[in-house]
């Protein structure tokens, strides 16, 4: 859909998959001006005295976050000298109700758009100040099929459900030096946080013989737990992490039960880097990747054991499901570009209907 470019105020961090999402609205053509949002990193001082307020201070489960990055008053300040099209907010924890009715009380007109990747359901991530604001975006943007509904009975107006997405110049292939292969090179791999039934799945793998590596935060404790369980780095971060994949065998798809995951980013991530996965069966991942040809699944651990021997075994056919998984991913635009082309047509609908029902 051709459509004119728009102004958009982009609130989120400028690390991650927020960052690879302001840059690729930018590149499909929409003028983005990126005002800094965040959760400060886990192994920060500000991330420590936030964990402990929110300890200290929650009620009812649900725990602030304070606006470290004094987000709210960027958003007014920012409205009061011009115009935008678009609000988009990207997992608005700290963002307050007054900020949004300055915004639309300076633009009428403005879509106001509130995008997360994770499921807003769970208290972990949600702040009395996101519950406040939930009827006053126009939009909301999950890639949680399960939250279309229930975002609705909190009273959201309008809710979209994308699946997770890529960044081609971040999940790619990579040629390797001997020192990157040196490196990151794995049998089979993990990139991602610590649970305890990743640890449970992993560890029995590594009792049976098979070797692990895995990288993300909170691994540490297993250090020298198991002979064949190998703890690389807390954190992979843009092309480092794209390496891991490149040099991983078989790459492992746990999903995050807290979240009550059906996929995640990695879900779309390793395929696209050139990986081949192994990742807990579902359908969204058998909708997304055809089982046996674009990648391989599991319900038990008997069943994972079973598919990690055989694809070992047999590195060509592992390499032809790998080569498939990255071409569904190319031609079925499951990147940045493609996804955002559907929020960016639903935004089109919406000022297609009209302001005066956004009106508060």
């Amino acid at each position: 859909m051709r459509r004119e470019p728009l102004a958009i105020l982009y609130v989120g961090s400028r690390e991650g998959t927020s960052a690879q999402r302001a840059r690729t609205l930018s590149d499909l053509g929409h003028e983005v001006v990126h005002l800094a949002s965040s959760i400060p990193p886990n192994a920060s001082w500000r991330y420590q005295v936030q964990r402990i307020a929110r300890r200290l201070h929650g009620r009812d489960g649900v725990r602030p976050y304070y606006d470290i990055d004094c987000a709210n008053r960027a958003i007014r300040r920012t409205f009061r000298r011009r115009k935008f099209d678009v609000l988009w907010v990207d997992k608005a924890l700290t963002i307050a109700p007054p900020t949004l009715a300055v915004a639309r009380q300076r633009c009428p007109e403005v879509v106001i758009l509130s995008f997360s990747l994770d499921d807003m359901m769970n208290l972990q991530n949600q702040t009395r100040r996101y519950l406040s604001c939930i009827p006053r975006y126009d939009l909301h943007v999950t890639n949680k099929s399960y939250n279309v509904d229930e975002l609705s009975a909190l009273g959201a107006r309008r809710v979209l459900f994308i699946d997770n997405s890529f960044d081609p110049k971040t999940h790619r292939r990579l040629e390797l030096s001997a020192e990157e292969r040196g490196q990151f090179a794995a049998g089979i791999g993990f990139v991602g946080f610590w649970e305890q039934d990743r640890a449970d799945m992993i560890l029995r793998l590594c009792r049976e013989g098979m070797e692990v590596t895995v990288h993300g935060l909170e691994w540490g404790p297993l250090r020298g737990a198991h002979p064949n369980l190998h703890i690389g780095k807390e954190f992979l971060d843009g092309l480092e992490y794209a390496r891991a994949i490149n040099a991983t065998d078989i790459n492992l798809g746990f999903l995050r039960k807290v979240n009550r995951d059906l996929q995640t980013t990695r879900s779309i991530e390793i395929p696209a880097s050139g990986g081949f996965m192994l990742a807990e069966r579902t359908d969204e991942h058998r909708r997304l990747f055809e089982e046996g040809r674009e990648a391989e699944y599991f319900d038990s651990f008997a069943e994972l054991l079973e598919k990690c021997r055989h694809y070992l075994a047999h590195p060509e056919e592992r390499r032809r499901v790998a080569e498939a998984g990255y071409r569904r991913c190319q031609e079925g635009r499951y990147d940045y570009a493609g996804r955002l082309e559907q929020v960016l047509d639903e935004i089109a609908r919406i000022c297609a209907e009209g302001t005066g029902a956004r009106r508060e």
